[in-house]
């Protein structure tokens, strides 16, 4: 290896100091919002989790890994993860922590891996965070069949208060599977943290289903939150072209795609909405036109009380984040915070300040917190994803 060689690794594994930006000022039913860059020039970042003492695991979705202090310093990419199928929506995708990570640093990360014969499908990995490095990665799921094409991967996680991982999974851009049981796609699993099945999964006992399977007929849901509320699960997807989704899946619901949906074919051809299958489970909230949702997250912080137990939406239609308030299992009002670029991924920091991944080869962690000061608030080809 050259010494020019040597000297450009050095640098690709080198720290990235902070970014220094100017904050901006957005408007919000809550009072204005001083929005700040925390770190850039991240390459299309897509999952983010924060570490017990303030700093930050954040996905890119090229295949890389990295940690962003408090101050914005990014890392050099951390050794030890694995090949993924880095084209159209595939990559290194989202990242969660174990419930008991302080006990045991564990690590999740979802990826699309590659198969055979330029297939790919969506993986869950587990691991152990070590010094600038995963260690002991073991992949506890693999979404089968894998196929060819680089869409619809879904791939958020999520942890429920009795310890269950949900996962979510696009059908791929395959359509009819959706409705398969045989296979994962387009589908949300429920597992145990070390990827065997819980006893109690709806279709354990069904001859030629899958027994991971929770729930199916879904599209790409790229987002996923646990109600602080009860502790069920809520998911995002993306319709086709229009008819977005909010989703409660429960154990053993069929969402109906691709025989029901909102939006309708990318030739216009349409597609019977969901009210003409009461047998499918419907939507709580749709959007036509198309807000293009990936990740969300529940508002749980202090520094923007009014906003508290509302669902944020990270919309890459929109350019920033949806929130929406919620009574029961219904979507009481919507508002948009513009923010004038595609967003990934949005979560609630440990300073309660709400957190957000720009989607951007030169990617951001921006940082949304009240302007006052004062922390007081009142109250053909699917491309989009």
């Amino acid at each position: 290896m050259t010494g020019a060689l040597l000297t450009a690794l050095a640098l690709a594994m080198a720290p990235t100091p902070a970014v220094a930006d100017e904050a901006r000022t957005v408007p919000s039913q809550a009072g204005p919002l001083r929005v700040e860059t925390v770190a850039g020039g991240l390459d299309h970042p897509w999952g983010i989790a924060f570490l017990p003492d303030g700093r930050m695991l954040v996905t890119e979705r090229a295949g890389r890994l990295r940690v962003v202090s408090a101050d914005g310093t990014v890392s050099g990419p951390l050794r030890g993860v694995p090949d993924v199928a880095a084209r159209g929506q595939g990559g290194l995708l989202d990242v969660a922590l174990d419930p008991a990570f302080d006990q045991n640093r564990q690590v999740y990360i979802t990826y699309s891996e590659p198969g055979p014969n330029g297939t790919a499908g969506t993986a869950v990995a587990r691991a152990t965070l070590g010094e600038g490095a995963l260690e002991n990665l073991s992949v506890i799921f693999r979404q089968e069949p894998k196929v060819t094409g680089g869409n619809h991967y879904g791939s958020r996680l999520a942890f429920t208060p009795d310890g269950s991982l949900f996962v979510t999974l696009g059908e791929r851009f395959k359509f009819d599977p959706a409705q398969d049981l045989s296979n994962h796609l387009g589908k949300v699993v429920r597992l145990r943290p070390d990827g065997t099945v819980p006893p109690d999964n709806p279709f354990v006992n069904r001859q030629g289903a899958r027994p991971e399977i929770w729930s199916y007929g879904h599209r790409n849901p790229q987002g996923i939150a646990v109600d602080p509320r009860d502790g069920k699960v809520w998911t995002i997807e993306f319709g086709p072209q229009g008819g977005d989704e909010l989703n409660r899946p429960d154990a053993g619901k069929n969402h109906g795609w691709p025989l029901v949906s909102w939006g309708e074919h990318y030739d216009g051809r349409d597609i019977p909405d969901p009210p003409t299958r009461p047998d499918f489970a419907d939507a709580v909230r749709h959007w036509v036109p198309a807000i293009s949702p990936s990740g969300m997250a529940f508002y749980r912080g202090t520094l923007i009380p009014g906003w508290q137990d509302n669902l944020l939406v990270a919309s890459l239609g929109e350019g920033g984040i949806v929130r929406l308030t919620l009574e029961g299992d219904a979507v009481t009002g919507q508002e948009s915070i513009p923010l004038d670029t595609r967003i990934r991924q949005v979560v609630t920091g440990p300073d309660g300040a709400v957190y957000a991944l720009t989607d951007e080869e030169g990617g951001s962690v921006l940082r949304l917190s009240p302007a006052t000061g004062d922390g007081v608030a009142a109250g053909g080809q699917d491309k989009r994803g």
